[in-house]
């Protein structure tokens, strides 16, 4: 089978295109034949040693796929070779076949794409935690998400929106702001790019604050980082929650003070992590996100797909920013 290898910490441009003997489903595993693999930040680190973990070498990135049982291997019940599914992986996923645990697997309903489900669980399951677990939203609260038109950007756009906040989305160019007007977005400011000297921060701040009201934000989803953070940090409301999603832009200083003045709380927000030392919770939050999926309150925004062999391509693209929605590698 052909798969898409990191043998050495590097860029996109690393990744080798290698053929590999198929992999054996084991113990309480299925042997997947992959359809399609969605892209997400963490593939960007991965390749370059620069994630919370580091699988041994040589490895694929990809974490995100659906696609076919192929086999099954001993002690694995419910599921039938044909069956359609999708699951999260951390890696492994640019390949042509994968052998997972059957515990990761989701059924995908037979109406939807393999691209669609293999873009839906990551971005809706990490927003879904961050908005409820650690932002506590409720109906009629103001929620402001920068980087609106990336993966996890759009998934809260439409999970606010489906719980009923009033959603202000902050993008970085106006192409994107007409994405996230079409998620649903309330509101939508375009913010400037590159570093900010002190004038553009406090620039920044000033709009942010324009565009939340005089109240604040009761919330603020930062998938962003960088320069964006203290100058949104400065729009949040009394008592507010600024939720710490991910640094594309790179990691913050915060000035602490202003946790003070608004006596507001700075949340980390690690799915993966939740995902793990809460399984049940998180399976509740799988549920609702079908529920929700089904009822056409949230659908995942494929805006581009590449073949198996341009793979890397697709991790550059990510890498320079420039994923609106979802990315997706399609492995036939």
């Amino acid at each position: 089978m052909r798969t898409l290898l990191s043998s050495a910490p590097g860029g996109p441009d690393t990744l080798e295109l290698t053929e590999v003997p198929d992999p054996v489903p084991g113990r309480g595993q299925l042997l997947v034949r992959v359809k399609a693999c969605a892209i997400n930040y963490p593939d960007v680190l991965i390749i370059e040693d620069k994630y919370q973990f580091r699988p041994e070498r040589p490895f694929a990135p990809g974490g995100e796929i659906a696609g076919v049982v192929e086999a099954l291997g001993e002690d694995v019940a419910g599921w039938s070779v044909g069956d359609r599914l999708i699951a999260m992986l951390g890696h492994g996923g640019l390949a042509e076949k994968i052998a997972i645990d059957a515990k990761a697997a989701l059924p995908l309903p037979a109406e939807r794409s393999f691209e669609d489900g293999s873009a839906l669980i990551l971005t809706y399951a990490t927003s879904i935690h961050a908005l409820l677990d650690r932002g506590r939203l409720q109906a009629g609260q103001t929620l402001l998400v920068l980087g609106a038109a990336g993966g996890v950007g759009l998934a809260a756009v439409e999970l606010g929106k489906a719980y009923g906040a009033r959603v202000i989305a902050a993008v970085s160019s106006p192409e994107k702001a007409e994405i996230v007007r079409q998620a649903g977005a309330d509101d939508v400011l375009v913010y400037p790019t590159g570093p900010l000297d002190k004038d553009g921060s406090k620039a920044l701040a000033a709009m942010f604050k324009d565009a939340v009201g005089p109240n604040g934000a009761d919330i603020i989803y930062d998938p962003v980082g960088g320069d964006y953070a203290e100058p949104a940090l400065r729009s949040i409301a009394w008592e507010g929650r600024y939720l710490v999603v991910g640094f594309p832009a790179g990691i913050p200083r915060l000035p602490l003070n202003l946790t003070l003045l608004k006596s507001c709380d700075v949340c980390g927000v690690f799915w993966g992590a939740f995902a793990a030392r809460d399984p049940k919770a998180n399976q509740a939050h799988i549920q609702t996100l079908f529920r929700l999926w089904n009822e056409g309150r949230i659908a995942p925004k494929v805006s581009r797909i590449w073949p198996l062999e341009q793979g890397g391509e697709a991790i550059a693209h990510m890498a320079a920013r420039k994923a609106v929605g979802k990315l997706v590698v399609t492995i036939d």
